[in-house]
């Protein structure tokens, strides 16, 4: 079992606003077969109602899949001492317990990586820390990530035809780009000690304890695959949280706050979350797919009929808004400044 290094952890409780799950058994992930015709509807729907679904007949090879969780699993196993060798995050390298610059913690440890198209790992002492064989790592990340990015960017052109957009790589191009600036990341969540979970918050009564608060991601998409062990949660329209039952053979997408802005408001930008395991170590493996740094983010005028007054919101430089949500807190809704109108 990978166990997490000293220090310890600091531990965070669900905050006040955070609604205990009252969700009923009929409410299911969606499910995307991509080898079945009706993929593209049903992608188109589960981004308009989840934000967020699960894909299977993926196409990528179970060996990446699995060599990539023992390299990750090493990595994690080894002293603290090692692993900063691959740190400090600025942004890109190891951490732990801090989640970004503005106070936000939780119960991980993880390995944030650069990635280009051409596939270099911006850190150069990555592969240094494993001695026995050094280069095993970098080509595990190399080969998952460039299977991840075709299989995210055959999704975003299944997105871009079922909302009849033209030209159909409108979105994949952008994760393809040479500058596109993708991230991947590594997450490990130990368990999480008996006594830590008895703390309760005194404006709550829920003992949970936060692996990774409340947030959605920046990016156009997110790919996630973890092991089998529970803990990601997705926000519904409701103002419920719909706990996602593990599945270490497929893969989990999320909108992002890009896409969000690109379909204008008709995607979501899902809110998610991961709950510790009082028993099991999670490892999850996310790649971030996001446009270059020059790139501007605005809604598409085929989904606004061309019509500047019916855009939600204000053009942007991916730069800027990235600048601009990494300043920001994890539980910020970080498209308020960007907005032109209040988004329904």
């Amino acid at each position: 079992m990978v166990t997490l290094s000293k220090p310890v952890i600091e531990q965070l409780s669900l905050p006040p606003k955070t609604p205990i799950n009252k969700m009923l058994p009929s409410i299911k992930i969606p499910l995307i077969d991509l080898s079945k015709p009706d993929s593209k509807a049903l992608i188109v729907k589960a981004c308009e109602e989840f934000g967020f679904f699960k894909v299977i007949n993926h196409g990528v090879p179970t060996e990446f899949i699995s060599r990539l969780e023992r390299e990750a699993t090493k990595f994690f196993s080894l002293p603290l001492s090692d692993k900063q060798l691959a740190g400090p995050p600025n942004p890109y390298g190891y951490g732990h317990k801090k989640i970004g610059n503005n106070g936000d913690v939780g119960w991980i440890e993880y390995l944030l990586m650069n990635i280009t198209p051409q596939l270099d790992l911006h850190h150069h002492n990555l592969p240094s820390i494993f001695s026995d064989n050094p280069m095993e790592f970098r080509c595990a990340v190399e080969d998952y990530v460039q299977e991840v990015r075709r299989m995210a960017c055959e999704v975003l052109e299944l997105i871009a035809d079922g909302l009849r957009i033209q030209p159909t790589q409108v979105f994949s191009k952008l994760l393809k780009d040479e500058k596109s600036d993708s991230v991947f990341r590594l997450n490990h969540y130990p368990p999480c000690p008996s006594d830590q979970l008895e703390f309760k918050n005194n404006n709550n009564n829920n003992n949970n304890m936060i692996g990774f608060g409340e947030h959605t991601d920046p990016q156009i998409i997110s790919v996630l695959r973890s092991n089998n062990t529970c803990g990601l949660e997705i926000f519904l329209q409701d103002g419920n949280w719909l706990p996602v039952p593990p599945d270490q053979n497929s893969f989990f997408f999320n909108v992002g706050d890009s896409l969000q802005v690109m379909t204008n408001g008709r995607f979501k930008s899902v809110r998610h979350r991961v709950i510790t395991n009082k028993l099991k170590s999670r490892i999850s493996m996310i790649y971030f797919g996001g446009p270059p740094m020059s790139e501007r983010i605005r809604p598409l005028p085929s989904l606004t009929g061309g019509d500047d007054e019916t855009s939600l919101y204000k053009e942007f430089t991916w730069f800027e808004y990235k600048t601009s949500a990494y300043k920001s807190r994890l539980a910020d809704n970080r498209l308020v400044p960007f907005q032109k109108i209040a988004a329904s």
